[in-house]
């Protein structure tokens, strides 16, 4: 049984793909859930991130493809849709059973290239997502069994929202104001106009070749691709070993880390896309 002693995204060091640099999200010894509602939703959002992240943009530094941004588009709407129509508000009765009662599942999890990836907006967004992942497997309404909360959906959500905004602010060059509105989606039209070289500078367009041997095949990523429950993984797993521990660790005794949060923004309501929750407050 793998215990993480860590909060961090995890390396999944396995053997080409330890070297490669994959990663995982961090359950921390919440292995399983009661709740189908968390389950499906850590699954669908891992399968996806999968696919998008073993695309070639990962190995480029130059802006990713309109390939890439649309399959990021696409995960956005039908995750939010999920926690935007199966989210429940405080004040409206739970579904409750009298006589069934779930026996959980483990969650599976499926180890994407993250430490290594070149790409610095899909590692960014990776990163996001990993986050959310981890802390849905880590809620504690996983021992809900039939609901989840709009507290719930807000606070997996707003990374995915954060995704969103970033790449409709930066590469599409909508205002914040408008991509940080309720409800706000890019259109067919914003799509079809993708165009970085409009905002990018010269050299953000070039880039050198990348490494090829960590081109796998379908073949080779079988088994990734039909997810991994976390109970089989190794048992050694923990953080990528390049963190600012060791350092502090070693050199500090008073080390702190702080950060700032922006908050949200108002503006122009734009339609298209599920409204998800917002955060729960501090």
């Amino acid at each position: 049984m793998p215990l993480t002693n860590t909060d961090a995204v995890l390396w999944y060091r396995v053997g080409v793909f330890g070297d490669a640099g994959y990663a995982v999200p961090n359950w921390s010894n919440d292995v399983g859930s009661l709740n189908p509602q968390i389950l499906d939703w850590v699954d669908l959002v891992g399968r996806n991130l999968f696919h998008v992240m073993h695309h070639e943009d990962v190995d480029l530094r130059i802006p990713p493809s309109i390939n890439t941004c649309k399959r990021v588009h696409k995960l956005y709407l039908r995750a939010a849709s999920i926690l935007a129509g199966r989210a429940v508000p405080p004040g409206i009765d739970n579904m409750e059973a009298h006589h069934s009662r779930p026996a959980g599942e483990v969650f599976r999890v499926y180890p994407i290239p993250f430490f290594k990836v070149r790409n610095p907006f899909l590692r960014r967004w990776a990163g996001m997502v990993l986050v959310s992942m981890s802390e849905a497997m880590q809620h504690t309404e996983n021992r809900k069994e039939m609901e989840i909360s709009t507290a719930f959906a807000g606070q997996v959500g707003q990374y995915l929202r954060r995704v969103y905004a970033n790449m409709a602010i930066e590469l599409f060059g909508k205002a914040r104001e408008e991509a940080w509105s309720e409800g706000f989606a890019l259109s067919d039209a914003d799509l079809a106009a993708y165009n970085p070289a409009a905002f990018f500078t010269s050299t953000e367009m070039v880039d050198t070749v990348p490494r090829l041997d960590r081109v796998f095949t379908e073949d080779r990523l079988e088994i990734l691709a039909e997810g991994i429950p976390v109970t089989e993984l190794p048992a050694d797993i923990g953080p990528w070993p390049t963190n600012l521990n060791s350092y502090y660790g070693a050199t500090r005794t008073d080390a702190n880390a702080s950060g700032v949060h922006g908050g949200s923004t108002t503006g122009v309501r734009s339609s298209g896309a599920p409204i998800i929750p917002p955060a729960p407050g501090p």
